[in-house]
């Protein structure tokens, strides 16, 4: 009886023991931390680092908007100023102005004095006097970026108060037996003329420097009134050049003129309009 009862405690006594030791759970070791990733493969907290790092402002490439200037273009004949040095018959001045209305045109002046002797084979003489001419120029080019050069076509209406001085003159002889009759001076002088004439103007100016343009023009002109003297044509008529063949003259100048600039205006870029799609 007593080794019965030995048997049945040492049997419930192992039996407890294995329920206790089922019961306690084994720790389990971390992995050992492996700083090497393999090849195309991110570690598993890439993501979150890339979330939190903060994307680059992107600039802004818009360019600013493109301007106009609009002004005050003052300047010189050159043509004028240095033909006195050749020509001892010769002297003038003309100053040159025009002034941007738009984009395309512009209104132009001249404003000048000459002093011209001219030596026909009947009679010498001398016109002098001052002249105006006003009118548009249009520009025909089509500028890149900021470039501001011109190619222009216009019209002038020119007005001139001058008078003559009739230096010589020789009298026809129709039987020159005896030789050529010697020059009469005269020195009579006629006050108070005047003429005016419309001119087609053709020429170009370009940017040589910061506001600096040079240029050059062609006149063709047609006279509208004259007022001549009594005795004698006007052979040359200030503003109107010679008068080459009845009403009809041709000019030419060599200018230098400085732009003032006033103000700017913005550019409007012109969008092309759309095609209207084909009818259902």
């Amino acid at each position: 009886m007593k080794h019965t009862l030995k048997y049945i405690f040492s049997i419930s006594l192992l039996f407890s023991l294995l329920i206790a030791t089922a019961q306690e759970t084994t720790p389990v070791k971390p992995a050992p931390k492996n700083n090497k990733t393999e090849e195309g493969v991110l570690p598993a907290n890439s993501f979150k680092e890339a979330k939190a790092v903060p994307k680059p402002i992107a600039k802004d490439t818009i360019s600013p908007p493109k301007t106009n200037r609009y002004g005050l273009r003052v300047g010189a004949d050159l043509y004028k100023l240095t033909r006195g040095l050749y020509d001892k018959d010769y002297k003038g001045i003309e100053l040159v102005a025009d002034y941007r209305l738009s984009k395309k045109y512009y209104l132009a002046a001249e404003l000048g004095s000459e002093n011209k002797t001219t030596d026909d084979t009947r009679l010498n003489s001398t016109a002098k006097g001052s002249y105006l001419k006003a009118g548009f120029d249009y520009n025909a080019y089509e500028n890149w970026l900021d470039m501001e050069n011109i190619l222009s076509i216009g019209m002038r209406y020119g007005f001139s108060s001058f008078s003559q001085q009739l230096n010589t003159y020789k009298i026809y002889n129709a039987n020159p037996y005896f030789g050529e009759v010697a020059p009469i001076t005269s020195g009579e002088k006629y006050s108070g003329l005047s003429a005016s004439w419309i001119e087609v103007v053709a020429g170009l100016k370009a940017k040589v420097f910061n506001n600096v343009f040079v240029g050059f023009s062609f006149q063709f002109k047609k006279l509208v009134s004259n007022k001549k003297p009594d005795n004698f044509d006007n052979l040359y008529i200030p503003g109107f050049n010679r008068t080459y063949n009845g009403d009809f003259g041709v000019g030419f100048n060599y200018s230098v003129s400085y732009f003032i600039p006033i103000y700017k205006k913005k550019v409007i870029p012109v969008t092309p309009a759309k095609k209207p799609g084909p009818k259902k």
